[in-house]
């Protein structure tokens, strides 16, 4: 019998409080969680970013979040719109990561089957731990070089496409079990396609956004399963954040 949602006021929690709602299960293999802050009416992006959509508490947990896993995956394409620097971390989320036996700071590793990313761009120019990418044999060996010259870790996964399975593999191979991807909506969608996704950190921001936009997924392959919500957690200003965990 699957458990009802714990139901959590944001009022006085801490974050250590935070975190516990939010601990990875005890596990023997990878764990892929997402994190997404979307519209009532689903959309990820107001005006192509989510800036918009976002609030003080998703931003809180959104760190936390960080500080619990062992690398952020995020799409290239995400990291272009969204500007990205590298993962910063507080001195209680450094110690917080310490605690539970992880690095200081988790590294961000890249997906993109072309290696199109600016070796000089924030990613890599404005960072604590130099990012990983995951690419393809078929990228450009220039683009490939240039990176691992600005200090990236290549790492080349099959042909043409970066598959699900080696991206978790190469990733479980570095020791990082606990993956957080925080998009773009085609990653997640090829995850949950490939069944590979575990769970999902969702904020619901009490806004609606009219127009054409991505929803949390974005692949024209079908695939559905089952999910139950772990918690609730909500604040004065109307947002809720929702941990959805796969029904096994």
């Amino acid at each position: 019998m699957i458990e009802p949602p714990r139901i959590v006021s944001a009022d006085g929690i801490t974050d250590d409080e935070i975190a516990a709602l939010y601990e990875y299960p005890s596990m023997s293999g990878p764990w892929v969680r997402a994190n997404y802050v979307v519209s009532v009416d689903g959309a990820v992006t107001t005006n192509g970013s989510s800036t918009g959509l976002t609030s003080p508490l998703d931003q809180r947990v959104l760190k936390l979040l960080r500080d619990l896993a062992d690398v952020v995956l995020v799409g290239a394409a995400t990291i272009r719109i969204e500007d990205y620097i590298g993962v910063r971390t507080s001195e209680a989320g450094r110690k917080r990561r310490m605690d539970r036996g992880l690095t200081p700071v988790p590294p961000l590793a890249v997906v993109t089957a072309r290696a199109d990313i600016d070796p000089a761009s924030r990613l890599l120019t404005n960072t604590i731990v130099p990012p990983i990418i995951l690419t393809t044999t078929t990228a450009s060996s220039t683009a490939k070089r240039n990176l691992e010259v600005a200090g990236a870790q290549v790492i080349e996964l099959g042909e043409g496409r970066v598959e699900t399975t080696a991206l978790v593999d190469a990733l479980a191979g570095l020791g990082m079990t606990r993956i957080l991807c925080e998009g773009g909506p085609t990653l997640t969608g090829q995850l949950v396609a490939d069944h590979a996704l575990d769970e999902l950190c969702v904020t619901t921001a009490p806004i609606m956004v009219c127009g054409r936009g991505y929803r949390i997924t974005n692949t024209d392959k079908h695939s559905s399963f089952a999910m139950h919500c772990k918690h609730i957690l909500f604040d004065d200003s109307g947002f809720q954040l929702a941990r959805w965990a796969r029904t096994t």
